[in-house]
């Protein structure tokens, strides 16, 4: 008879990696209905524990085996990775599910009195003597009980179960709705003229999708590979024009992916339940636990961006539609489907530089060489693939992680091209956090030298240009800034060296998040890395110096117009995490009035940013999306001290692994950085390296 492979509590594959190739789709909801009954009874044997509560016994202790963390990370991985309508609807169905058992957990005031009791037995030293990581854990323990309502009477915690068992079901319909919505359309040509001034790339790309649709001639699509290419390059401005208004409709028709109404409930309850919990917005709830610590902040940080950016964008947008009154008139007034497409020409005639030139240099298989070994002459570690890990989808590929001393230290998934299962967009994530504890035969529990160090299973996905029937994947320049960013989420995950799995990695501040990511971002343009990875996939040539030097030359170019879009997001996020009283708006008028100082366009009858806003709406970027030019700002810093003592400098590279990427969340980031830097991050090293200053 078959079992449950989620039923064995160590998977019998290399380094217990989840059996994917085991797992059937009417495996998952029994499982998360017995991780939730074995997560129950482990809680109510420590509610029940007749000893008094100690850190030790009621806050530090930990499970050898979650399975309901084991289930749910696979479930909710695949659901963005490589879901079908079957997953969709199980997704429906457990999530409620799992939203009151968390509720459940969180409104127990059995446990709550425990952990209540450690924190004032800490606050009068009466506790014993705890790490910083211990303290960290204690007070993220103590304050998410209050932050999740378990102070408020019966009738309050009855409203936030509501709230929370409602919002766990709009986040996902409003995701599935952005996929569904994108996947359906496409943009079928059968006239090779509408094809004029189509890279071969995209031309080959484009009938290589219409094929495999059997269809003839071309197809393009909404996915970033397929869009991108066209509304650079297609002559054909109408044309540009349709697929421009298809992008930027998405879930604001009328059909049943609409996501107005679920914007309207998803910020109209997020506020509700900060206000229920003693904030006066969403946004005060959220920042309470950020860097940022406050709107003012925030708003600070964006008003200093908008004063030292808006003008050189204004300048750049006059350079551009200079540049198209040029080809098409005095008269002609330039549209958001025209900016890429005359950006393009401004930049080849000014810089001679283009995505396409550089394609052939950034043969993915060699790209991702680079990236690996950058990581090796940073840090000493090492990837090595090992095909008997199994993988969720043939395109996927799993390495192991060596140390600089050759010991294991994580196993690392990726999965480079988009598919109609697989979300828009680039991320990281994880089926195994790090941890460090007793295994359940250790033989002294309490003895932390006899501790095992659990080693994370981090996965990257991305939606890079695939491959062609005459070419392997090339990728733009943009690609490998991606490529970089999300490995930088990566080694924090894979370097991740704390005792406890909720603090490891990623899990730190979300406005802190982004600085590993964004500081890799800085080697996509250092000539002494391009020159490491960058040759023709063809001839092997390396890329020429002079392509090099009009990259770099070219490196700013439109920057002051891609900070204010940014900032433009920052604010919309804002807008609508800061309203304190409910949200009855037409979702498009409040919109334009909400990121009205930082547009450099009219807009565009018909088109909304709000209903397709993942990272706001359905993700985990609500009150937090300026985390971004936060961390920019922090990166720009932290980088400066790798220029200033060479970019592949060991000593720089081990102090940042010490001091910020192997310490999760364990203490508070401004401390971490600090210890790193030396001192608070300021905005001069931005505005240098972008030329503004």
């Amino acid at each position: 008879m078959r079992t449950n492979p989620f039923y064995n509590k160590h998977y019998s594959t290399p380094h217990e990696t989840a059996p994917f190739n085991e797992i059937h789709i009417e495996d998952y909801e029994p499982a998360i209905l017995e991780g939730i009954r074995q997560d129950e009874a482990f809680i109510q044997k420590i509610v029940d524990n007749p000893e008094p509560p100690t850190f030790d016994n009621t806050v530090g202790v930990t499970t050898p085996d979650d399975m309901l963390e084991r289930v749910t990370k696979v479930f909710y991985n695949l659901l963005s990775a490589e879901t079908n309508d079957e997953m969709d609807a199980l997704a429906q169905k457990m999530s409620p599910i799992l939203t009151e058992h968390a509720n459940n957990i969180m409104f127990n005031k059995r446990y709550f009195e425990r952990v209540k009791a450690v924190w004032e037995r800490y606050q009068a030293g009466e506790e014993r003597e705890l790490t910083a990581e211990e303290k960290m854990l204690l007070e993220k323990s103590y304050e998410g009980f209050i932050r999740a309502g378990v102070a408020l009477d019966e009738e309050h915690q009855q409203r936030l179960r509501e709230i929370n068992n409602e919002m766990s079901l709009l986040t996902l319909q409003f995701s599935q709705n952005n996929l569904k919505e994108t996947n359906a359309y496409e943009l079928h040509l059968t006239d090779e003229a509408d094809l004029s001034g189509l890279p071969d790339s995209a031309r080959e790309a484009a009938a290589m999708t219409a094929k495999e649709r059997g269809k003839e001639g071309w197809v393009f699509t909404l996915h970033a590979p397929s869009y991108g290419p066209f509304i650079t390059y297609s002559d054909n401005r109408e044309l540009r024009r349709q697929i421009y208004l298809a992008k930027n409709t998405i879930c604001i028709k009328d059909n049943e992916y609409n996501n107005e109404t679920i914007v309207h409930r998803i910020v109209n309850l997020r506020r509700e339940r900060a206000q229920l919990l003693g904030y006066k917005t969403f946004a005060d709830y959220v920042l309470k636990e950020r860097m940022a610590e406050n709107a003012a902040n925030v708003y600070h940080l964006m008003d200093q961006l908008l004063d030292a950016y808006m003008g050189p964008a204004r300048e750049e947008l006059k350079e551009i539609e200079d540049m198209a009154r040029k080809v098409e008139g005095d008269d002609f007034k330039l549209q958001p489907w025209d900016f890429s497409y005359y950006g393009h020409k401004l930049k080849m005639e000014r810089y001679n530089i283009d995505a396409e030139m550089l394609r052939p240099y950034l043969e993915l298989s060699r790209v991702k060489a680079g990236v690996f070994g950058l990581a090796t002459r940073l840090y000493g570690i090492t990837f090595r693939e090992n095909k008997d890990i199994p993988v969720y989808h043939p395109d996927v590929q799993a390495f192991e992680v060596l140390d600089k001393d050759g010991s294991f230290l994580a196993v690392l998934y990726t999965d480079f091209h988009p598919r109609k299962g697989k979300q828009s967009g680039a991320w990281m994530t994880s089926y195994k956090e790090q941890c460090i504890g007793p295994e359940e035969n250790c033989p002294d529990p309490k003895n932390p030298a006899l501790w095992k160090n659990s080693r994370p299973h981090v996965s990257l996905v991305m939606n890079f240009t695939k491959p062609t029937e005459s070419k392997p994947a090339l990728l733009t320049l943009g690609e490998v800034e991606t490529f970089l960013h999300e490995f930088g989420h990566a080694l924090h995950g894979i370097f991740a060296n704390t005792r406890f799995a909720s603090l490891s990695g990623t899990s730190v501040y979300w406005d802190f998040v982004e600085l590993p990511s964004q500081l890799m971002e800085n080697f996509a343009v250092e000539p002494e890395f391009l020159n490491t990875f960058a040759a023709h996939y063809q001839s092997g040539e390396p890329i020429p110096q002079e392509y090099i030097d009009r990259i770099l030359a070219s490196r700013n170019f439109q920057v002051a117009y891609a900070c204010i879009r940014q900032v433009s997001f920052g604010l919309l996020d804002m807008a609508y995490y800061t309203l304190t009283e409910p949200f009855d708006s037409d979702v498009r008028t409040f919109e334009r009035k909400a990121w009205q100082r930082a547009q450099l366009f009219d807009e565009v009858p018909g088109t909304c940013m709000t209903v397709q806003f993942g990272h706001i709406m359905s993700g985990g970027y609500a009150a937090g999306y300026y985390s971004y030019k936060w961390a920019e700002v922090l990166d720009a810093d932290a980088f400066s001290v790798f220029k200033q003592n060479g970019i592949f400098d060991r000593t720089t590279a081990q102090r940042f692994r010490d001091e910020i990427l192997s310490r999760g969340g364990t203490e508070h980031p401004m401390t971490l950085y600090k210890r790193f830097r030396g001192q608070e991050p300021t905005i001069d090293a931005l505005l240098k390296r972008n030329g503004i200053k």
